[in-house]
C-alpha cells in the first residue's frame, strides 16, 4: 500500500455482471486521490485504495452511485438494519428470562427485578408503541394500540412477567411475520436482477460501452454468448437461442434469427447477435412488467378489503368489551384486579392479528409467484376472481391458433406429383406477399422442393396468379379464376374443395392450361399445447368453454370439436363479442376471456378476468388486461387459473382459522379457562401459522 493511503471495503447490492465489476474499477481509479482498486464480482463487493487526504470517501461512494449501484455500509450494518426489531425482542426475552429465572433464585431485590423487567418492556415494545404512536397521530386505532393496552394493564397489576412476555411474543411474531413476508418480496423484487446497467453499442465501428440509459432508439447493441440482453430490441444479425424465462416464463430457449425480437432480461445462447433497440431501457417489457407488479402488491383483494371494514367496527367494539368486563364484575362484588386481568386476556384474546393478516399476505404470495412463471397479475382482485372463474371465452385467430395460415394437405390431381404440384405452387406465388403465399413458399422451402423457373408472371387481381412454364400456361387461383377461364372443375374436385372447406380451410387450385392439376389446403394450425390447456381447465372446475370469433362458422367449429370446446360464437365483430361477454355473465356470473389486447379489448375489458396471451411484445393486451401471460404459451392459462383458486382456498382456511382461534380464546378468556401467557402464545402463534399458510403459494404447481 502506498504511503498515507488507506483501502476501504464496500459491499454491492445490484453488480449483476463481471462487466459491471470492470466498469466500476476503470472510472472509480480515474479519480484524483485513488490507487488500486479491485472489484469482487461474486462477493459484491470493492475494495478502494485512496488518500483521505485528496479524496473523501463521500466522493466515491457518490460516483458509485452515480454509475447506477446501491451500496451498503457492510454485511453486518445491513443485517442490522434489516433484523433491527427481531434482535430487540430476543435482547427484551433475554433480559426477561434471566430476571424471571432470577426471582425465582432470590438473586435479585424486588426494586431491581421492576426495574430489569421495565428495560425488557421498553426493548420488547420499542417498535410497537412507535407504529402505534404514528396509527395515533393519523387517527387510526389499530391492533398494536391493543396489545400496548394489555401489555401496561398487567404491568399495571404488577402481573410484570406477563405484560412483558405479551410484548416479546407480539414483537417477536411480528419480526417473524416480516422475515417471512419478506421471502414473498424478494421473489417479487429479483425481477431487477435481471436488468443489465451497461451494454455494447456499435457507434461508428466503434464499440463502446455504455449505461442502459443513455442507449437511444434504432442503436445497434451487440450480445456476446452467455450475457444477458440489455434492451428489448430486434435481431438485425446472427443466429442464437435464447432463454426468454425471466420475462415470458418459457421453459424452454426461443431460436432468434435476424426480424425476431429479443426481451431485456433475456439471457443468449451460444450465438452473437446485433440487436436494434425498439424501447428504451425504461420503456423495456420488463422493466413495465415489474411496475405494473409493484402497482399489484399495493391493490386490495375484496376479501381483504372486507377484513379491514371488519377490524374497523371489532377493534372499538372490543375497546368497549373489555371496558365493560372491567367495570361491571366488580360492581358485583369481584376483586377489581380479577376482572381487570381477565378483561386484559379478552383484550389478548380477541385483537384480529391473524385475521388481519392472512388475505394479504396470501396476495403478495399468489402475485409474487405468478410473476416468477411469466403471468403478470394486476392486483389482488384479480387473483381472487381467477379463483372464481366458471366460463373461459377464447378468442380462435392467434390465441387458440398459431395466427398465421399453414399448408395441410397437397393434393395432385394430374400427371404431377404433390412435390412437382407445390413447386409450381412456390414458383407461381414467389412475388406475392400475401400470407397464403408465404405459407405456400414457407412449405416449398422446408421441404427442400426445387422450383421450375416460370416466366411472364401476371397478377389476377381477387382471383389468383398466372405465368408461363416453357410453352405452357400455368396458374393458381380459387374457384372463380377458373369460371373466368374457362377451366373443368370435376364434380369429384368440387366435392373435395367443399370438405376441406367445411374442414375451415382455404383451398387454392393450381392449374396447367385448362386443367386443373393440383389443389393446396390451407389453415390455421391450432397451438402446441392448446388441448391440453382446455383438459386442465376443465379439471380444474371450469365449467364451460367458449369461442368468439370473427372468422366463419366452419373454421371456428372445427377448432372447437378438435379442443372439446362447447360453445361456438362466430363471425363476431368486436362489439358482438363485447355483447356476447356480457350475455355469458349474466348466465355464468364469473367469466374470464383470453384474447389479443387488439381486437379483443373491448370483452376483455368487460369480463370478469380479461386474460391476454403472448403478451411481451404486445403494449395493448399488457396495459388493456386483468392478467398478461407473457408467452403465447397456453399452459399458463391454467396455472393461472390453479393458483387463483388456490390463493382463495388458502384465503378462506386463514380466515377460517384465524376467526375460530379468535372466537375460542376470547371464550376461554371470558369463562377465565385460559391465563394471560397461554392466550398470548397460542395468539401469537396463530399469526404465524396463517402468514406460513400463505407462503406455500410461492411452492404452487399445478397437479
Amino acid at each position: 500500500m502506498k504511503t498515507g493511503f488507506t483501502t476501504k471495503k464496500l459491499h454491492l447490492e445490484n453488480m449483476d455482471c463481471s462487466d459491471c465489476a470492470m466498469v466500476i474499477q476503470h472510472r472509480l481509479e480515474r479519480l484524483d486521490g485513488v490507487g488500486e482498486v479491485s472489484t469482487d464480482y461474486f462477493a459484491q463487493t470493492v475494495n478502494v485504495e485512496y488518500d483521505p487526504r485528496r479524496i473523501r470517501m463521500r466522493t466515491i461512494k457518490s460516483r458509485i452511485h452515480q454509475l447506477g449501484y446501491s451500496l451498503v455500509p457492510d454485511k453486518s450494518a445491513s443485517f442490522y438494519k434489516e433484523n433491527w426489531e427481531l434482535i430487540l425482542s430476543l435482547l427484551g426475552g433475554l433480559i426477561l428470562l434471566i430476571t424471571w429465572l432470577s426471582v425465582q433464585q432470590g438473586w435479585v431485590s424486588q426494586q431491581a427485578s421492576i426495574l430489569l423487567y421495565l428495560i425488557a418492556l421498553f426493548l420488547t415494545g420499542f417498535d410497537v408503541l412507535r407504529e402505534t404512536i404514528d396509527s395515533l397521530q393519523r387517527r387510526h386505532i389499530d391492533i398494536d394500540l391493543l396489545m400496548i393496552l394489555a401489555s401496561l394493564g398487567a404491568i399495571f397489576l404488577g402481573k410484570y412477567v406477563e405484560g412483558v412476555l405479551l410484548l416479546f411474543l407480539f414483537g417477536l411474531g411480528h419480526a417473524l411475520q416480516e422475515r417471512a413476508l419478506n421471502k414473498a418480496r424478494k421473489a417479487i423484487n429479483s425481477m431487477g436482477e435481471f436488468m443489465p446497467k451497461y451494454a455494447y453499442v456499435r457507434r461508428k465501428e466503434n464499440e463502446v460501452l455504455l449505461p442502459v440509459d443513455q442507449i437511444t432508439f434504432d442503436d445497434l447493441v451487440l450480445v456476446r454468448p452467455g450475457d444477458r440482453i440489455p434492451v428489448d430490441g430486434e435481431v438485425v444479425v446472427g443466429f442464437s437461442s435464447v432463454d426468454q424465462s425471466p420475462v415470458t416464463g418459457e421453459s424452454l430457449p426461443i431460436t432468434k434469427i435476424p426480424g425476431e425480437p429479443v426481451y431485456a432480461g433475456s439471457v443468449n445462447g451460444d450465438g452473437v447477435l446485433e440487436v436494434k433497440v425498439t424501447r428504451l431501457a425504461r420503456d423495456s417489457t420488463l422493466a413495465r412488467v415489474m411496475k405494473m407488479v409493484e402497482q399489484a402488491q399495493s391493490s386490495q383483494a375484496p376479501t381483504h378489503l372486507a377484513v379491514e371494514k371488519f377490524t374497523k367496527i371489532l377493534v372499538p367494539f372490543v375497546l368497549s368489551v373489555v371496558l365493560l368486563l372491567t367495570i361491571i364484575p366488580p360492581l358485583f362484588g369481584e376483586p377489581f384486579s380479577e376482572s381487570f386481568i381477565r378483561a386484559i386476556t379478552v383484550l389478548v384474546a380477541a385483537s384480529p392479528c391473524a385475521l388481519a393478516l392472512g388475505t394479504p399476505s396470501a396476495i403478495l404470495s399468489g402475485i409474487a409467484r405468478a410473476a416468477r412463471d411469466g403471468v403478470l397479475i394486476k392486483g389482488g382482485v384479480h387473483l381472487e376472481n381467477l379463483g372464481q372463474i366458471r366460463a373461459i371465452a377464447f378468442d380462435k385467430t392467434g390465441t387458440l391458433t398459431l395466427g398465421k395460415p399453414l399448408v395441410t394437405e397437397v393434393i395432385p390431381l394430374g400427371d404431377l406429383d404433390s412435390n412437382q404440384v407445390l413447386g409450381v405452387a412456390a414458383a407461381l406465388e414467389e412475388l406475392s406477399g400475401h400470407p397464403l403465399a408465404q405459407a405456400v413458399k414457407y412449405e416449398a422451402e422446408s421441404k427442400k422442393i426445387k422450383k421450375p423457373e416460370i416466366t411472364m408472371i401476371m397478377a389476377r387481381p381477387g382471383r389468383g396468379v398466372q405465368a408461363m412454364l416453357g410453352e405452357q400456361h400455368v396458374w393458381l387461383g380459387n374457384i372463380e379464376m377458373t369460371k373466368d377461364d374457362g377451366s373443368e372443375v370435376s364434380g369429384k374436385t368440387l366435392k373435395l374443395i367443399q370438405d376441406l372447406e367445411d374442414q375451415g380451410k382455404t383451398t387454392v387450385l393450381i392449374g396447367k392450361d385448362k386443367d386443373v392439376i393440383g389443389l393446396i389446403a390451407l389453415a390455421d394450425k391450432i397451438r402446441p399445447g392448446a388441448g391440453q390447456a382446455i383438459r386442465a381447465l376443465q379439471q380444474l372446475g371450469v365449467q364451460h368453454t367458449i369461442i368468439l370469433s370473427g372468422d366463419n362458422h366452419h373454421a371456428a367449429k372445427h377448432i372447437a370439436d378438435q379442443l372439446d370446446i362447447d360453445i361456438v360464437r362466430a363471425k363476431l365483430m368486436p362489439e358482438d363479442k363485447l355483447q356476447e361477454i356480457e350475455e355469458l355473465i349474466n348466465k355464468y356470473q364469473m367469466v374470464g376471456m383470453v384474447g389479443d389486447g387488439v381486437n379483443d379489448a373491448p370483452a376483455l375489458a368487460r369480463a370478469s378476468v380479461g386474460i391476454a396471451a403472448g403478451s411481451a411484445g404486445n403494449s395493448v393486451a399488457l396495459e388493456t388486461s386483468d392478467v398478461a401471460l407473457m408467452a403465447s404459451d397456453l399452459s399458463k392459462l391454467p396455472f393461472a387459473v390453479g393458483l387463483g383458486r388456490a390463493t382463495r382456498s388458502i384465503i378462506l382456511q386463514n380466515l377460517f382459522f384465524s376467526v375460530a382461534v379468535m372466537i375460542l380464546l376470547s371464550a376461554f378468556a371470558i369463562v377465565s379457562l385460559s391465563g394471560i401467557g397461554l392466550v398470548v402464545l397460542i395468539h401469537e402463534s396463530s399469526t404465524l401459522v396463517v402468514v406460513l399458510n400463505a407462503l406455500r403459494l410461492l411452492a404452487y404447481r399445478v397437479s
